[in-house]
């Protein structure tokens, strides 16, 4: 009897990584034809950046695949377990290098968010003098977590997640050209539960789909049918524990989120329990909590982003294990509170207008005025200051010219948003008579 393929011990995802761009999936904003890091690589003109986007999406990769096309020298660190001697130590190892006319080399820091302040000190000087070049990825926004002077010289490009189509394409692939999947009959029925379970993170994609073809595979048969049901089946058989650097990090996040979003203090405080007991990082708690504060409850009680972000500051100063109870605090505040994203929703609609109809001229009794050639042509001519009007409101335009009846704000259904909206609705009116006047 044939013996049954045995898979390797290397994961998929390692055996599928590709070596060259035009084998790169997804990204196609930064990698594709005309697109800035592939302009970079074929000029073999490289600057320091950092990448930023969820896991699972190529960041590793994408550095490794553009060093090797420029062949140039590649250091890797990682900021869970490297220090400032490590940093310090590879960036001797590249200065030396600069002796023998060799490229200018790239460093690769994974999860760059997780460095300290010293150790992001101890980049600057190298960056700045080229004796390398920096290539940073995280997961979390650069702006929080990477100090000034390091983000000022780095560009930072963002990733996205894989979409339903390039999913499904990897999956193709990986069963067609591993060497050790293609001995087998493997057929994809349905391929829903993969693509759901992934969560646009490849390496997700392919570590279940390892999962169940292991599961399958047997002495007698070589044919294996991926269903559904059946990787809900293997997938529970084999549930991950918390793992704060991948598999469950982002699921969790988002059912704590979801969880006060929906006003259920219960389920919040669960879900904080699951990442507290898994060692999760306190500060991206606390930091998701500042985020949901202004987005979910904004201006039906603004003390909620003072309580965030006041839970923010205190944690860095106790620390675990009494952060646990200002983080419990908070997400029972939070998900107790009313709640309102007006001003998530005004801000966007704002944005998409201004996308929409480009840079519209401000209108001229709005401008400032510093100078007398201003003044003559109009600059801040017929300004009418509010506080000399009955209640500090004037009836005035301050919009462009062909945005002068647009409203982003639409005051939220809840009892201080109402208030607001009493009061706008007088305003509103006075504006409206206002401007057919004008």
């Amino acid at each position: 009897m044939e013996k049954p393929v045995q898979l390797p011990n290397q994961p998929l995802a390692d055996r599928m990584r590709p070596k060259h761009l035009d084998d790169y999936s997804g990204q196609k904003h930064l990698v594709g034809k005309g697109a800035v890091i592939r302009t970079m690589v074929e000029s073999g003109s490289l600057s320091s950046f950092i990448l930023w986007g969820p896991p699972g999406v190529g960041k590793t990769t994408l550095a490794r695949i553009i060093s090797n096309q420029l062949k140039r020298p590649f250091y890797s660190l990682s900021a869970i377990n490297s220090g400032v001697k490590d940093v310090r130590e590879t960036i001797e190892k590249a200065r030396k290098q600069q002796f023998f006319d060799q490229p200018n080399p790239v460093l690769f820091i994974d999860e760059i968010h997780r460095f300290s302040k010293s150790q992001q000190d101890s980049l600057l000087g190298a960056v700045e003098a080229g004796i390398l070049t920096l290539i940073g990825a995280t997961t979390e926004n650069p702006s929080f977590e990477v100090i000034s002077p390091l983000l000022s010289r780095c560009q930072v490009y963002i990733l996205n997640s894989l979409d339903k189509e390039q999913l499904i394409e990897l999956l193709d692939k990986a069963i067609a050209s591993d060497m050790h999947l293609k001995k087998l009959d493997i057929r994809i029925d349905e391929y829903e539960a993969m693509l759901q379970y992934s969560g646009g993170d490849a390496r997700k994609l392919y570590n279940t789909l390892e999962l169940v073809v292991r599961s399958e595979i047997s002495d007698d048969a070589k044919k294996i049918r991926i269903t559904n049901d059946k990787v809900k089946e293997r997938l529970q058989e084999n549930i991950a524990i918390y793992d704060k650097n991948g598999e469950l990090h982002y699921d969790i996040i988002s059912a704590f989120i979801k969880s006060i979003r929906g006003g259920d203090p219960d389920a919040a405080v669960y879900w904080l329990a699951r990442m507290l007991d898994g060692g999760e990082d306190i500060k991206f708690i606390a930091r998701r909590l500042v985020i949901l504060a202004a987005e979910d409850i904004g201006l039906a009680n603004p003390n909620a982003l003072l309580m965030a972000n006041s839970c923010f500051q205190s944690i860095h100063v106790i620390g675990m294990p009494e952060a646990r109870i200002i983080l419990s605090e908070t997400a029972i505040y939070l998900a107790t509170s009313q709640k309102s994203n007006s001003a998530y929703a005004a801000i966007n609609m704002a944005l998409d207008k201004v996308k929409a109809s480009g840079n519209l001229p401000v209108p001229l009794h709005l401008r400032n005025a510093p100078t007398k050639l201003m003044k003559d042509i109009g600059y801040g001519k017929d300004y009418k200051y509010a506080h000399s009007y009955e209640g500090n409101f004037v009836a005035d335009q301050f919009l462009p010219d062909d945005l002068k009846e647009t409203q982003f704000y639409q005051p939220g259904n809840n009892a201080r948003e109402k208030e607001i909206r009493k009061n706008l609705e007088k305003n509103w009116k006075d504006k409206k008579k206002y401007n057919d006047q004008a």
